[in-house]
């Protein structure tokens, strides 16, 4: 159908309007399944947490989601895992094996310096696309806004393509409260002086989606959307739910 005037989206090799999907252990089957169908609807995939270590038949994987012109990468928990076991030449020499081009640098659950991640970033990111992520997954620990807005930028700066605001695929830390609700007075000074198109805001539940929509636009770029919601999330951003129902054409075109 395309007789109704909906929200223009973004499409084909998107550099902003990107879902981003957490795959915590889809059987390969069933991903073909869910790709053959909803595949256009998918920018990138996060085999998450530190599950691609254990992930069988991991590189059919991996070249499946490419098949599907998808970027997969490592949760950021594997990468600090490796980072404390001083593992990190071999993850990086494993990712390239594997044909990963794209790398998460977190301090979700390790208290990495910044410097450190900066160097980080500095010495790999001639060979890898480098996603960061800022903010904790304790949900007791909490950032000044001007915190994360510098480290934001600063990341940036550094040459990182994305920065993730950590939400957990729970939506219970960093960018939202315990409760789940959305720190929204964050978001709001977040989006009003930094770049949105380079921010991936995790948004793992359909009311955390709608807010990001009606407060940035149709074109919001969304991590830890599970595989299951992907269509529905295309339909919020194209404003055919009822929370969304009022999104106008032209909220896209000021991203």
């Amino acid at each position: 159908m395309d007789f109704l005037i909906l929200p223009e989206r973004t499409s084909g090799n998107r550099t902003y309007g990107l879902t981003s999907v957490i795959d915590f252990g889809t059987p390969i089957g069933e991903l073909k399944h869910i790709l053959d169908d909803y595949g256009y609807l998918i920018d990138i995939a996060k085999i998450g947490i530190g599950s691609a270590y254990v992930t069988p038949n991991l590189r059919k994987k991996i070249e499946l989601y490419k098949e599907y012109q998808i970027k997969p990468y490592c949760g950021g928990t594997l990468f600090e895992k490796c980072f404390y076991q001083n593992k990190v030449p071999e993850y990086l020499r494993h990712l390239r094996e594997l044909g990963i081009e794209w790398i998460e640098i977190s301090n979700g659950t390790l208290d990495i310096p910044l410097q450190d991640r900066l160097q980080m970033i500095s010495e790999i990111k001639r060979d890898f696309h480098v996603i960061a992520e800022v903010g904790s997954k304790d949900s007791d620990k909490d950032m000044d806004i001007c915190d994360w807005k510098e480290e934001i930028n600063i990341l940036l700066l550094a040459g990182c393509d994305y920065v993730i605001t950590e939400g957990r695929d729970s939506g219970t830390s960093g960018i939202y409260e315990k409760s789940g609700s959305i720190k929204s007075s964050l978001i709001q000074e977040l989006i009003k002086d930094i770049d949105s198109k380079k921010i991936i805001f995790e948004a793992p539940t359909c009311k955390h989606q709608m807010y990001f929509i009606r407060e940035v636009g149709p074109n919001v770029n969304l991590g830890n959307v599970k595989l299951q919601d992907v269509l529905v999330l295309e339909t919020q951003r194209r404003g055919l739910r009822s929370e969304t129902f009022y999104v106008e054409e032209d909220e896209c075109k000021s991203l």
